[in-house]
């Protein structure tokens, strides 16, 4: 995507020259040669960059265009040129917001080095704006079990690419954090992430967002704005539960992705944009496409490089690593006292079914660390509905059980009980897992009357 700019000058010979000079540097220009005719032009094209002369006649001048661009469109970037420039006139213009002051006549050099400092200026200003909400930390992915260890390993290798990601899995799990480690390990790292919540945004609203718009586009939109493709430029955009979006959004977002240009919405000029695209769905996408919710092609589109995040049941051992991580970054955070959590009670943790994945383990421990007054974390300051949801059998002591048959009886149902816990109740994976049949299985649960979710 090239940057416009937009110079304003009555003297057409400045303007023939400035623009052949900003053409060779790869830049959109067009021209006005009054304030009258650069306001409209800015109403129409939104430049990123205006270059504004301060003797202009007849009509406004520069002093007074600028006035009105402030007043219009404040974060309109503009650098003041003048043949009569003098520190007077320099202060006011910087006063109103002109971003330089450059006298005339003009070093093509300077005025390039300027530019590119706006520009600069303009993104990082973008950047900004995105981590105010959110504040970038380290990422990394807590856990050596199997399926993590395969995880890592595929982002270590798909990072660095420019290839499109979908990342699937429960809510919870931490496919964001994903998404991110891909970013900041990737080539664009420098350049913008940007986060939208597909689920989030009003089905109305959506477009919006995505493409941004023009002035008088719909009520309400009193300036154009850039949506988030066009901030995402050269960065990565995240599309979050991408499912929930309706059938004709998805239309849109399958043209962008295909032609990597889009329209904004009141529009009809095509800006081209270069975006790293990863999505994430808790949804089947395949079944979601058998009831004719989700577009096929847009799917085959996003599916270039499959991730899967295993929920915190199919990584049950990974527990001990993450409450521990959670237990120093909160004890640090809130009362500056590293905790520690019991045994006992680490493995009651252990046995629960964590539905809310690693995001409900994760305020779990931070409760646990505001709310216990003691160092060490017990089994009694576990919640009820932790503690209620592990059955007797499970927390028996199968050693205490005196008849040999009652307790390979009671370990067996215990035994298949964890690892259908653990598979999220599969029934095929789950008899794969222990080397047994799967009939085997359905046997062993009836007979045991396992309460299958």
């Amino acid at each position: 995507m090239k940057y416009n700019i937009l110079i304003v000058d009555d003297e057409k010979s400045i303007l023939r020259s400035l623009k052949g000079a900003l053409k060779d540097e790869g830049y959109n220009v067009i021209a006005a040669q009054s304030g009258e005719e650069a306001l409209e032009l800015i109403n129409n094209e939104l430049p990123d960059l205006l270059l504004l002369d301060i003797w202009m006649e007849p009509g406004m001048d520069g002093i007074e265009t600028l006035k009105k661009i402030r007043h219009d469109f404040p974060n309109m970037q503009v650098i003041i040129m003048s043949g009569h420039g003098t520190i007077e006139t320099a202060v006011k213009a910087i006063k109103l917001g002109a971003f330089n002051f450059i006298e005339k006549p003009l070093s093509i050099d300077k005025l390039i080095i300027s530019i590119e400092q706006v520009l600069n200026f303009n993104k990082l200003e973008e950047e900004n704006a995105l981590l105010k909400s959110k504040v970038l930390r380290p990422y990394k992915i807590i856990g050596e079990c199997a399926e993590i260890r395969n995880l890592k390993e595929q982002i270590k290798l798909v990072a660095p690419t420019n290839g499109w990601v979908l990342i699937t899995g429960e809510n919870g799990t931490g496919k964001e954090f994903v998404a991110r480690m891909l970013h900041l390990h990737s080539k664009r790292k420098k350049k913008p992430f940007v986060d939208i919540n597909c689920a989030a945004i009003p089905e109305d609203l959506i477009e919006s967002e995505l493409f941004g718009y023009e002035k008088g586009a719909f009520t309400g939109a009193l300036t154009k704005k850039k949506g988030k493709f066009d901030i995402a430029h050269e960065g990565t955009i995240f599309l979050d539960e991408i499912a929930d979006m309706s059938l004709m959004t998805q239309a849109k977002i399958l043209r962008i992705l295909q032609e990597q240009k889009f329209e904004r919405v009141g529009g009809t000029k095509s800006i081209e944009v270069d975006v790293r695209v990863i999505a994430a769905t808790n949804k089947n996408l395949e079944e979601e496409i058998k009831n004719g919710t989700f577009r096929e092609d847009l799917f085959y589109r996003l599916n270039v490089i499959p991730l899967y995040v295993p929920s915190l049941r199919e990584r049950m051992e990974d527990i001990p690593l993450l409450a521990k991580e959670f237990l120093n970054e909160f004890s640090r955070e809130d009362i500056k006292i590293t905790k520690e959590i019991s045994p006992e009670a680490l493995d009651c943790l252990k046995k629960y079914n964590w539905p809310g994945n690693v995001r409900e383990l994760r305020n779990m421990i931070e409760r646990l660390v505001i709310m216990t007054p003691k160092r060490v974390i017990s089994m009694n300051d576990l919640p009820e509905s932790i503690k209620g949801s592990v059955t007797d059998d499970s927390r028996s002591d199968i050693f205490d059980i005196k008849n040999f048959k009652e307790a390979k009886m009671t370990f067996e149902k215990e035994f298949i009980t964890r690892k259908l816990i653990e598979n999220n109740y599969n029934i095929s994976k789950t008899a794969e897992e222990i080397g047994s049949e799967r009939t085997n299985v359905y046997r062993k649960i009836k007979n045991y009357d396992i309460e299958v979710k």
